[in-house]
């Protein structure tokens, strides 16, 4: 049984690095890539712990094992990470500054729980848990990684932008909650 919460405890965070590392995309096949889709961002642990003390990353659990997470990233984490500075950059220039948002900083599910509904498990948790403080969750897909746009888009998720930063085509994307 797959239980969804959030992260509470720093080997939780140890775990959702460990899932990370073996889903980035200098660490799968080009065949995966296309297949199963990827993560771009590599965390480290101080910045995830940070993230996670400000607004907890949902997670989904199988025993004691993180199956799936989902990090939570507010705006003040903007310029925190050097390749998501283009999406908070565009993100003041399309949100209006009284709407409260939130940013899905990534999302991933072990390979072998995926098609599964973990994903849609997640964004379920994140929405019954955020959704009294945020009224939009935000967040960014490279155009490249077909599976996760599908995917979003299959949530609920529109485009908010398409735009090209260095050589990467990014959607930023967003599910409204209201």
């Amino acid at each position: 049984m797959i239980i969804y919460t959030i992260a509470s405890k720093d080997e939780e965070l140890h775990q959702i690095l460990a899932l990370q590392q073996s889903n980035l995309s200098e660490s799968i096949s080009s065949n995966e890539k296309q297949k199963e889709g990827f993560v771009t961002v590599k965390h480290n642990f101080d910045i995830l712990k940070k993230m996670n003390t400000q607004q907890p990353h949902i997670i989904a659990k199988h025993n004691d094992k993180i199956v799936g997470y989902a990090l939570c990233m507010t705006k003040d984490f903007g310029n925190d990470i050097e390749v998501l500075k283009p999406m908070f950059a565009k993100i003041d220039t399309l949100i209006e500054p009284r709407i409260n948002y939130i940013v899905m900083g990534q999302v991933c599910v072990d390979k072998t729980y995926r098609r599964q509904g973990i994903l849609r498990g997640l964004y379920q948790k994140m929405k019954s848990s955020l959704q009294e403080k945020y009224s939009l969750l935000i967040t960014e897909v490279a155009s490249n990684n077909k599976r996760s746009l599908e995917a979003h888009s299959a949530i609920g998720f529109k485009d908010l932008i398409v735009y090209q930063a260095d050589t990467i085509e990014w959607h930023i994307i967003s599910w409204d909650w209201e």
